[in-house]
């Protein structure tokens, strides 16, 4: 076996729309850590939150698909 590693390989260039639509996909889930990260850091600093200050995960389900249920239909 060789001790050098395989070559990379080429890569195909996207058309400037599919770029566009990588980097807005990369901005939409890096905002997504950024609030997961921030939920978490205010964890470690100030704890659990109370169960009381809660919401029930049946209301949150139903609002969600409630939302789900006003948005225009896409195309994948």
């Amino acid at each position: 076996m060789s001790q050098q590693p395989a070559p990379a390989p080429a890569r195909q260039p996207l058309d400037e729309h599919a770029a566009d639509s990588v980097r807005a996909y990369a901005a939409d889930q890096r905002a997504k850590v950024d609030v997961l990260a921030s939920v978490l850091e205010d964890i470690a600093a100030n704890g659990y939150p109370s169960p009381e200050s809660g919401v029930p995960w049946e209301t949150a389900r139903d609002a969600h698909l409630a939302r789900l249920a006003d948005e225009q239909p896409r195309v994948a």
